[in-house]
């Protein structure tokens, strides 16, 4: 072979070696392209869907601000509906009253005698509107709602001829403000706010600062009951007691005191009993009261505000599905429907709905998950889920939707109370009947976990009693409550110590509840020296 032919062939073997790598390198190549692409595609699609889901809270919040846009050009259309009306009907009487109030205190029609002799006062609340989100005024602001009442007869009575014209004036009014109550309301419910990551973040307390006390005769003559504060007008609040009567109160002079407005006797129809637990109706133109199962006894009374007297004033509900014992708690649910739940010594847990115009229907959900009386219920805001805490030291959490429980949980001593924050959605404070850890604090995605625990020492008892309650401050940071000692306890759920932040001595006896107005730097307290106490900041 010549050395030509030799080198031809080298040079053709080194060109099939050549085209051999380079096919090797294009098959590499394609592989890292392919899973380049893969992995491109994953990043895409999921910025695909992260932009989907963008853009459908976008629109969710579009919808939302042109309903709240709708809203305040309906308020606003109203209110100038309102002022013309009132101008053109104004007389010297009405001048003490301001154009932007959108809600009308009542009367005193007696004229301020509290005797015994004198006839039980009744109220009339014309056209009610509500208010169902209240934002806290500072310390220094001014009420625009105020009434100058009038001191002779004449004066009186020149008021409320021209309020049950501005009642009649506003009816059509109030039939637009009825579309808008559930927006409203479901609003009220997206104002959510992470509290839990601040429960006992602090070695040391915040206390709120001094109380000057002021105490009146709550005009009982047996010990208090209940005590609840207006949802709709702040300047008004009901007591209860066990003598079956129910006073309403007006707030004076930004909670320096209170006048007494009047008094309905709400004993049950049958047995005369007194209620047990009240409630205000969301649009806070009723009361509801609760009173017991036995000897086939009413169940439900509704105190119809806006009526004068006579027998239709108060009125009962003709159903009964507890089945016996005492009926320990009623409460509306936070949701846009409107509906309220009471619990019993029966065990049971019952939802109404409103059917019609003081037509409600009850609805057991359940009658055999506590073993024992159901001492508490109460809803939770971010979906339809009731709580109940029994005396079987169970909590349970019972979704509506669904049909059955959802949460269950069950501790070493007894539950008398429950009660959802009123900011942070998803945490609730259970009521124990264990000393110095009487109150509890829970997270509702969590189970079977507390997240604090605090309480006090008695001094008077040893006993714990279901009268004493607590209520939430407003900005859901601190816990108030009654104790069998004549003290206000309070409790910062930020402080990582179980004892209370600050305790007020507040009454001569032991003091079932103390309520934290929603719009003025006021506590209100009932105690079993039958004073209210009015304590301001």
């Amino acid at each position: 072979m010549s050395a030509g032919s030799t080198i031809s062939k080298k040079i053709k073997e080194e060109a099939v070696e050549e085209e051999e790598t380079a096919n090797g390198e294009d098959d590499n190549s394609i592989a890292e392209q392919e899973e380049a692409l893969v992995a491109l595609i994953e990043h895409r699609t999921k910025e695909v869907e992260h932009l989907g889901q963008r853009i459908s809270y976008y629109k969710s919040q579009l919808d939302q601000a042109e309903k709240r846009l709708q809203d305040s050009q309906s308020k606003l259309a109203r209110l100038r509906g309102r002022h013309n009306t009132a101008f053109s009907n104004a007389s010297l009487a009405t001048k003490s009253v301001k154009v932007e109030q959108r809600s009308i205190s009542p009367e005193r029609i007696n004229g301020g005698s509290k005797t015994k002799q004198q006839p039980r006062t009744e109220l009339v609340i014309p056209s009610v509107n509500p208010k169902i989100s209240q934002p806290i005024k500072p310390a220094g602001s001014s009420a625009k709602t105020t009434i100058g009442l009038e001191a002779n007869a004449a004066s009186s009575r020149a008021v409320k001829v021209k309020a049950e014209t501005s009642h009649r004036n506003s009816s059509n009014a109030e039939v637009v403000e009825k579309k808008d109550r559930g927006a409203k309301r479901k609003f009220e419910q997206r104002e959510h706010k992470e509290l839990i990551p601040f429960v006992r973040s602090s070695s040391t307390p915040t206390t709120i600062g001094s109380y000057s006390s002021n105490h009146i005769s709550s005009q009982h003559k047996r010990k208090l009951r209940s005590l609840s504060v207006c949802p709709v007008n702040d300047q008004l609040f009901v007591t209860s007691a066990l003598d079956g009567l129910v006073n309403l109160w007006q707030i004076q002079a930004r909670g320096s005191s209170a006048s007494f407005l009047s008094s309905t006797d709400c004993g049950s129809s049958g047995e005369r009993r007194w209620p047990e637990d009240i409630a205000w109706h969301p649009y806070g133109n009723s009361l509801f009261c609760v009173y017991t199962a036995d000897a086939g006894d009413s169940q439900i009374s509704i105190l119809n505000l806006n009526k004068t007297q006579g027998r239709g004033r108060l009125s009962y509900l003709e159903d009964k599905p507890h089945v016996k014992g005492i009926i320990n708690s009623i409460i509306f649910m936070p949701w846009e429907k409107i509906c309220f739940v009471t619990g019993g010594s029966d065990h049971a847990v019952v939802l109404w709905n409103e059917k019609d115009e003081d037509i409600w229907k009850p609805k057991s959900l359940h009658r055999n998950l506590h073993s024992s009386a159901v001492m508490g219920v109460a809803g939770m805001q971010q979906k339809n889920v009731i709580l109940s805490a029994g005396a079987d030291k169970r909590i349970i959490g019972f979704d509506v939707h669904v049909g059955r429980a959802d949460y269950k949980h069950q501790i070493e001593s007894k539950c008398m109370s429950v009660l959802p924050n009123p900011c942070d959605f998803n945490l609730f404070m259970v009521q124990t009947g264990a000393h110095e850890r009487q109150l509890r604090l829970y997270d509702i995605r969590l189970r079977h976990t507390e997240l604090h625990s605090f309480g006090w020492k008695q001094e008077s008892s040893d006993s714990q009693s279901a009268l004493i309650n607590q209520a939430w401050s407003p900005d859901g940071l601190y816990l108030s409550s009654g104790s069998a000692d004549p003290v206000i306890h309070i409790f910062d759920i930020r402080y990582n110590a179980r004892r209370p932040s600050q305790s007020i001595r507040a009454h001569q006896k032991r003091v079932f509840k103390a309520v934290w107005h929603y719009s003025l730097p006021l506590l209100i307290s009932i105690s079993s020296d039958l004073q209210i106490g009015l304590h301001k900041r």
